[in-house]
């Protein structure tokens, strides 16, 4: 196992690469930076808040926000209360359906596998994150956890605004850790 990369320094652990490949159209009226950076503000709430500050944000085919959240693992006492199910839990009730299947994630840190997994039955068409996570990302970092099981995945895109959620993440684990 590689156990000095899982014991890494938050300057290791978080990230900041650009997207590669083709890049999908957002929906009308945004881009994938303004999207994130809306998703950004909800994590420096949960910074505010003593949160891990990743933030989340769901939107639909159409541009509009059907859904959102930040880290809420401890002021809920939950640790599923990751910003991403928070944001797709809020979506699934907002247009009735737990199926997903026209709306994008777009999260700042790259989710964990119990995310993945969710966001795999969500169905959502594709995820947007910023930050690569060495140590525990899910996407592509660790390990493909989109592609786990049979059927369609979501597509995925990685590295908007990398460096913002990345910095993020840094100032709140070294400022914890000092």
């Amino acid at each position: 196992m590689m156990s000095a990369e899982l014991s890494s320094s938050p300057d290791e652990r978080f990230r900041d690469l650009a997207p590669w490949g083709p890049v999908p159209s957002p929906p009308p009226g945004w881009t994938w930076k303004s999207l994130m950076l809306k998703a950004l503000e909800l994590a420096r709430e949960a910074a505010a808040a003593e949160e891990i500050p990743v933030g989340a944000i769901v939107v639909d085919d159409g541009g509009l926000i059907v859904g959102q959240g930040r880290n809420e693992t401890e002021a809920l006492r939950d640790p599923s209360a990751h910003a991403e199910m928070l944001a797709l839990r809020r979506a699934a009730r907002n247009v009735g359906n737990h199926r997903l299947g026209n709306c994008v994630l777009v999260v700042t840190l790259e989710p964990c596998l119990m995310c993945a997994g969710v966001i795999r039955e969500a169905r959502v068409q594709g995820v947007v994150y910023g930050a690569h996570d060495v140590r525990a990302g899910a996407v592509e970092s660790r390990l493909e956890g989109l592609s786990y099981a049979d059927g369609p995945s979501p597509w995925h895109m990685g590295g908007v605004e990398s460096r913002a959620c990345a910095e993020l993440l840094r100032d709140f684990f070294r400022v914890r850790r000092s």
